[in-house]
């Protein structure tokens, strides 16, 4: 853990590199020594279907949901979710400066006893 879900209105789809945002945030969330780099998995959803505030269809939205497993203190989760937003938001600053776009996120724990893991991955990462 943590799981980056990035939901996003279709609309954004010819204006936002979603693979590079993506990239983005997994490469600040590797960088933050806050999340284990084997756990951190980062994919973005498009939205078809939507309607935002007056019905104008050249409204946007960006939603990252941060699902990580529990145990991190307050402070830690707070740090992490501003450095975050705030990556996020310098990367969108250029396409919200032109359009109307809505960016939010929302950082949640996980209980551990019922959130089951398993994988290979840290058998295969590169050594530094």
């Amino acid at each position: 853990m943590p799981h980056f879900i990035i939901e996003y209105s279709a609309n954004l789809e010819d204006v936002v590199d979603m693979s590079d945002f993506c990239d983005k945030i997994r490469r600040l969330a590797v960088d933050m020594d806050v999340f284990p780099a084997a756990g951190v998995r980062v994919r973005a959803f498009a939205t078809d279907h939507y309607s935002i505030a007056d019905g104008n269809p050249d409204h946007g939205y960006i939603d990252i949901s941060v699902r990580l497993r529990g145990g991190r203190p307050l402070d830690v989760r707070k740090r992490a979710t501003e450095e975050i937003f705030n990556a996020a938001e310098s990367y969108l600053q250029p396409i919200m400066a032109s359009r109307p776009l809505a960016l939010s996120m929302e950082m949640r724990d996980i209980d551990p006893e019922l959130s089951p893991k398993a994988g290979t991955i840290r058998q295969y990462l590169k050594e530094d």
